[in-house]
């Protein structure tokens, strides 16, 4: 035992617990344990050994050891948990030590004595706060009151909400013991209310309510309590309606508007009547009986029980909602209330009560000087044909809107009513219609003429018209038609209605009027196209300056005058439109004359081939006139295919003629072609001498085939023109043309052609007119080919002329160019005798005007002479 105490003493002292553990296993004397126990003073876990001892159900024997340490001020918890147990496996007062004891730890001590004493359990739990483990000891050992005290002490609301879930099997005797124990005990409210609080969360209402009950009704503490009595009684609507009126007459504190605005919101209409009537709210009372439960005779017995003027306000205000328009005004007079008079107007308007809303407005207008109310008096006098009343309010000082009742006393047909209210604030032009309405349309014209307003016009003169009182609405038409914006919805009116003789009237008589406008004559002008198309022309040539082209247009149109139309397209410078008319409507609207005048006036040059075509087949005999007029801007070859196309070409011989100076290729052509047919070959060679401008060689050609000789006279004419010698010969050597044959033979300069005539002649035994066309070609033949030909066709006689007029030339050549040989020589021979001065010569030049050709006089050797130079011999 030395040892051992040495052992835990000086060298482990850590090692205790298990010492005596060991020594306790051996059967040791308790009291060396305990001296060993006291004896060791180094560090060792009390924890260890506390086990090790409770372990062998020993603990008893630490008990001199925890005291002392505890005397010693240890806190260590281990030493307070085991002196604990200590104290109740020995009943010493544990509940006093658990109460007050500090330092031992709760959850440890509380699960000790879970199987030994579950009340002191519960202290220990208490005392540490042990929230979970405490619950569940009751739950075990049904300690359901101590776990509603503490529930209730505790005040979590966590810890509230995990017992009062719905899957806790011991939530009800729970409920039962914080009813009617643990709230019964308590006097602090904020247990109070996170109990109540607690309940709501969990959705316990019926459980609340029993709460509740118990708080407010039988505990005298918070039997007053406002908020308890609130929740009581709001609890009760949403769980147990049928508590609810009982709550209400027994309690008496609580929030009665609330109350009964959430009794009204969960439809419990008579609680809250019942709330309001208690504490006499008496206007939101009749409000529930008039809204929610929908009575207006218990709310007509309670106004009469309260006689409030508030109450039989709103009660007015609910029946007139109705259309209880008589009792709704019996209520407002009682109320002595005019505010809703807009909405008590217009139902009684609806309902056509006007003898009840007299009464309203009269009481309204003492109470309250407005317009409105004035204004539907007015009108209720009115309608309740009150002339008098009506008269003598309007005279007396008022605020009511005159013009707006007499507008819907004139819109409902009450004319006597709005002649008194329009004739009160002057209004003439209302004045003038109403009188129109009650027939006095001399007086309507009076009134209309002091109104002065084309809207006030236009009304007289439409109601005249509607009565026929025709001289009356001139005089109101006369001051409309003037107004250019107003002038077509008379004229409409006036031919709607079949006044066709009244409306012309009526624009004649306004033309002379200073302000008389363009719409006017325009207008007038439309008019006479339609019903007197006698007086358009006539109107026109007056006035055409002072109508609307386009409209007066349409209309001649319209009415097919197209003789005024072409006039109007005249004077307005549409001369297309105007030839066009013409064109389309000859019968009525062609003069001959105007046609004339404006054709050259025209934009559009198809308009001249469209003209062409209507005088080629309405005055043909006048196309030739007509076309010298369009000549100056005309297509003349387009002109004369368009002739030639309709075989119509010897009718325009005259326009052909008279343009001809212009030299048309077309014009020309077609005048020869004329000539041809009419075989006129003199007019024809004029032509062509002429004018030179057309095919030729077609045209002589086409006349070579001619049967008459002239003609075929021309085309050798035209071949010799075109350079066509030996064709132009061959014509006239075919008609025996001789002279003609010789002439252009002559005229060709050509050696071979002369030569072949004088051949021709001399084959034909022609002589003379060989002898002539020696005379003829005299400068193209060649003297050796004559002497040849006459040689031998033995005609000598015929050649010698010729031939002695060659020899003479001949010789005239030979002696010239002696005399200029001669004349040669002797310059040449006195410049060779002359010395030569280089001071006198000027610059060298390497050309010179001597270096150039020399021209030798005469004809030279085999010359002729020019043409006509031939001596004429007689015998030709």
């Amino acid at each position: 035992m030395k040892n051992i105490e040495i052992y835990v003493q000086r060298v482990n002292s850590g090692r205790l617990p298990v010492v005596v553990g060991g020594l306790l296993d051996v059967d040791c004397s308790e009291d060396n344990i305990k001296q060993l126990i006291l004896s060791v003073r180094g560090n060792f876990n009390v924890d260890e050994l506390v086990e090790e001892v409770e372990k062998r159900n020993r603990t008893k024997l630490l008990l001199p050891w925890l005291e002392t340490r505890v005397h010693d001020g240890s806190t260590d918890s281990g030493v307070h948990n085991a002196l604990a147990k200590i104290y109740i496996d020995s009943n010493s007062n544990p509940e006093k030590f658990l109460r007050d004891n500090p330092h031992y730890d709760s959850r440890i001590v509380g699960k000790y004595c879970e199987k030994r004493d579950p009340h002191l359990a519960c202290v220990a739990y208490e005392r540490g706060g042990c929230d979970m483990e405490l619950v569940n000891v009751c739950n075990e050992n049904s300690l359901f009151k101590s776990e509603a005290r503490y529930l209730v002490r505790r005040k979590d609301p966590a810890l509230w909400e995990h017992v009062l879930r719905e899957d806790n099997q011991y939530r009800r005797p729970l409920i039962d013991q914080v009813i009617q124990t643990a709230l019964a005990e308590t006097q602090d409210p904020e247990e109070i209310s996170i109990t109540v609080k607690a309940f709501m969360t969990a959705d316990l209402p019926n459980n609340l309510i029993e709460l509740l009950e118990k708080i407010v009704i039988d505990n005298s503490v918070f039997s007053e309590h406002r908020n308890l009595q609130n929740l009581l009684i709001l609890t009760a609507i949403k769980a147990d309606r049928t508590r609810v009126m009982d709550y209400i007459n027994r309690l008496e504190n609580y929030d009665a508007p609330d109350i009964a605005n959430i009794a009204i919101s969960n439809q419990l209409y008579e609680e809250a009547f019942s709330i309001y009537k208690k504490f006499e709210v008496n206007t939101s009372a009749i409000q529930v009986l008039i809204d929610h439960i929908k009575n207006l005779d218990r709310a007509y017995e309670f106004a009469e029980r309260c006689n409030e003027p508030a109450v039989w306000s709103i009660l007015a205000n609910a029946q007139i909602r109705q259309g209880l328009v008589k009792e709704s005004i019996d209520s407002f007079i009682k109320a002595d209330d005019p505010t809703s008079y807009l909405e008590v107007v217009n139902v009684a308007t609806q309902n056509q009560s006007w003898e009840d809303l007299v009464r309203y407005l009269q009481m309204a207008r003492k109470k309250a000087r407005e317009t409105f109310v004035e204004t539907e008096l007015a009108f209720a006098y009115a309608k309740t044909n009150r002339l008098v009343d009506l008269e003598e309010f309007i005279t007396s000082p008022n605020h009511a809107q005159i013009q707006a009742v007499g507008d819907r006393c004139f819109e409902q047909g009450m004319y006597e009513a709005a002649k008194i209210l329009y004739n009160n604030i002057s209004n003439y032009a209302k004045l003038a219609v109403t009188l129109c309405y009650l027939g006095d349309y001399q007086s309507a014209v009076d009134s209309a003429r002091k109104a002065n307003s084309t809207k006030t016009w236009k009304e007289i003169c439409f109601a005249c018209i509607e009565k026929q009182e025709f001289r009356l609405a001139q005089i109101c038409g006369i001051q409309i038609v003037v107004q250019a914006e107003e002038l077509e919805e008379l004229i409409n009116f006036y031919q709607n209605r079949g006044y066709f003789e009244e409306v012309i009237q009526l624009l004649e008589a306004a033309l002379g009027h200073e302000r008389a406008h363009i719409g006017m004559f325009t207008e007038l002008a439309i008019l006479y196209s339609k019903y007197k198309p006698q007086k358009m022309r006539e109107h026109l040539e007056l006035f055409w300056s002072r109508v609307r082209k386009p409209k007066v247009l349409r209309a001649c149109e319209q009415a097919h005058l197209w003789s005024e139309l072409v006039f109007l397209y005249d004077k307005y410078e549409e001369f297309d439109n105007a030839i066009i008319t013409m064109i389309a409507h000859p019968s009525e609207a062609w003069r001959e004359n105007h046609f004339k005048d404006i054709i050259g006036k025209v934009a559009n040059i198809e308009l001249y081939y469209k003209a062409i075509d209507f005088y080629l087949e309405f005055k043909p005999m006048l196309l030739n006139d007509l076309l010298l007029i369009l000549s100056a801007r005309l297509d003349h070859t387009r002109a004369v295919n368009y002739f030639i196309k309709v075989k119509q070409l010897p009718l325009v011989k005259p326009y052909l003629r008279s343009v001809q100076n212009i030299n048309n290729k077309a014009i020309n052509e077609a005048l020869n072609n004329l000539l041809i047919e009419e075989e006129d070959y003199q007019g024809l060679r004029n032509s062509i001498d002429a004018y030179d401008n057309f095919d030729n060689i077609s045209l002589a050609q086409r006349l070579e085939k001619h049967e008459l000789i002239e003609f075929r006279r021309i085309a050798a004419y035209l071949y010799k023109g075109n350079n066509r010698w030996k064709q132009a010969v061959e014509l006239c050597k075919k008609d025996r043309l001789y002279k003609d044959s010789m002439t252009y033979a002559s005229e060709s300069r050509q050696i071979e052609l002369a030569e072949e005539l004088i051949a021709w002649f001399l084959e034909e035994k022609l002589y003379e007119c060989f002898g002539a066309c020696l005379f003829q070609c005299y400068d193209l033949l060649r003297p050796d080919v004559i002497l040849e030909l006459a040689w031998r066709h033995d005609i000598i006689s015929f050649a010698m002329p010729y031939m002695i007029q060659i020899m003479r030339e001949y010789i005239t050549k030979v002696d010239k160019l002696e005399q200029s040989d001669q004349l040669r020589t002797e310059n040449e021979t006195a410049n060779e005798q002359k010395p030569i001065d280089f001071n006198s010569q000027g610059p060298l030049m390497i050309t010179g005007p001597g270096m150039g050709s020399f021209q030798q006089p005469g004809f030279g050797a085999g010359g002729y002479p020019p043409y006509g130079g031939a001596p004429g011999y007689s015998g030709y």
